[in-house]
């Protein structure tokens, strides 16, 4: 009997996008989620008496493993930052590092594969399910000589169900909000397929529910071969999160692992691009000399450094940011920010791209919003901002339009009169137009570019000159 492995999308709880701000479980339970998810994804197993005589603890050991895959501070301890990647939704293939393949490098011995959609879910017209599997296989055949033929009867190499609870390939799903579908790797039998559980809410545009054409994307990764990615921003990531679908782009850590089977597409050539294909998206790094962040706020006491489609969570009591989509939080805000602040009056945090701006409450978007510049007292001249910070000495917050800024009255709600003013006139010392700005333990941080100005708060005296990635331990 053939070993295989199944991709299995989990999703533990809705509320996996909260972190610390839920309520805290008991060490007991804190215990056996752990345990349970090393077991499945980490191969945990139970501890013998000669393992603990030895000082061998696999728990601690298997924690460090995990820990070390998803980017967290290496300590193998449960401490709330592994415990919440722990409940995040994801898939159910053990995680490997880098993009990787299957033990065995398991793939198609011919780039023709054929497929056949063997039923169909009633939360979708036929035609948008048609068209959702369709375009996520063309995922993986616009990078590789994959070419895929539907089948309408017989046995294809990739046969696609939609089933509930025990559907027959002894990997039962288990209802809503949880295990969303699962693949087998290239082989013969069951290797290929995918299945769907028909107890979740698929959709084809919607952030709600979850989007078809991901989910098979990520499992046609699997079909084709294809293992876990560390990179947080692949498809192959092992945690599922919402990317507009009209929007998508196959990242570069994906398309190094599927060509490494498969070799590029023979008929896109590195000196004739597609023009209509947009460049492959990559993951920032933290210490990349030149990196400019896109924004920069505190919430309740972690740092979020923006970057593109990314932000960096930076912890107080950790040496080691975490990389996380935005969307992976919240899909309605956009990637790609103009600016960020906390404010700490209305305990939120604010978003702002173009003229619109959102408000955040802990982690969850509030309603009524995104609203306009202009309903921050913004004059309707300014059509973005570039930077923004909340000033605890004047208790003002202070909007930066590159080298200008607003000061604005968070108890009036309008805006003070004289503004704006030159960032340099009351920041000497501040070189070129302000592209990000926090308020952290007494100092003011006005970012331009890859560099980032230090300033007293109540002085304004510019202290030292640092790399924008200082908060991102580098």
């Amino acid at each position: 009997m053939k070993a295989l492995s199944v991709c299995i999308l989990i999703c533990l709880v809705a509320e996996a996008h909260c972190s610390p701000l839920l309520p805290p479980l008991s060490s007991d339970e804190d215990e056996n989620v752990a345990k349970t998810y090393l077991m499945k994804f980490y191969d945990l197993t139970n501890e013998t008496d000669s393992d603990l005589h030895r000082g061998v603890h696999q728990m601690t050991l298997k924690l460090k493993e995990m820990q070390q895959f998803f980017g967290l501070e290496v300590t193998g301890v449960l401490d709330s930052n592994t415990l919440e990647v722990m409940k995040k939704p994801r898939c159910g293939v053990p995680d490997l590092a880098e993009y990787t393949t299957f033990p065995g490098n398991l793939k198609w011995q011919s780039n023709s594969v054929t497929y056949r959609i063997v039923n169909y879910t009633p939360d979708l017209p036929q035609s948008e399910v048609d068209r959702a599997i369709e375009n996520a296989l063309q995922v993986w055949a616009r990078v590789t000589p994959l070419r895929f033929t539907r089948l309408y009867t017989g046995v294809a190499d990739i046969m696609i169900s939609f089933g509930r609870r025990d559907h027959g390939d002894g990997y039962p799903f288990d209802g809503p909000d949880g295990i969303l579908a699962h693949a087998f790797p290239p082989s013969v039998g069951l290797g290929g397929d995918a299945h769907f559980d028909e107890d979740e809410t698929f959709t084809s545009q919607s952030s709600s529910g979850y989007n078809l054409f991901l989910v098979a994307a990520h499992e046609f990764g699997h079909a084709m071969g294809l293992s876990h990615s560390t990179d947080p921003g692949a498809l192959m990531y092992p945690v599922y999160s919402y990317t507009d679908p009209e929007r998508f782009s196959l990242p570069l850590d994906d398309i190094r692992g599927i060509q490494s089977l498969y070799g590029p597409n023979p008929d896109v050539t590195p000196e004739e691009p597609d023009p209509e294909k947009p460049t492959p998206p990559t993951t920032p790094n933290a210490c990349d000399p030149n990196l400019v962040i896109d924004g920069i706020t505190t919430l309740r006491g972690e740092m979020m450094v923006f970057k593109n489609r990314f932000f960096w969570r930076v912890y107080p009591q950790s040496n080691q940011p975490e990389l996380t989509l935005i969307k992976s939080f919240w899909p309605d805000i956009p990637d790609n920010i103009d600016a960020a602040y906390e404010s700490i009056k209305a305990d939120r945090v604010f978003i702002f791209k173009g003229e619109k701006v959102w408000a955040l409450s802990g982690y969850d978007v509030v309603s009524g919003y995104p609203k306009t510049l202009s309903s921050m007292g913004l004059p309707a001249t300014v059509k973005r901002i570039t930077a923004a910070l909340y000033d605890e000495v004047s208790g003002k917050t202070l909007f930066f339009d590159n080298k200008y800024y607003y000061s604005y009255d968070e108890t009036k709600r309008q805006m003070d009169k004289g503004y704006p003013k030159l960032v340099e006139k009351s920041f000497v010392g501040m070189q070129g137009g302000v592209t990000a700005a926090l308020q952290y333990r007494g100092f003011t941080y006005l970012f331009s570019g890859s560099n980032m100005h230090e300033f007293s708060s109540r002085s304004k005296k510019l202290h030292r000159v640092l790399r924008s990635n200082y908060f991102l331990g580098c």
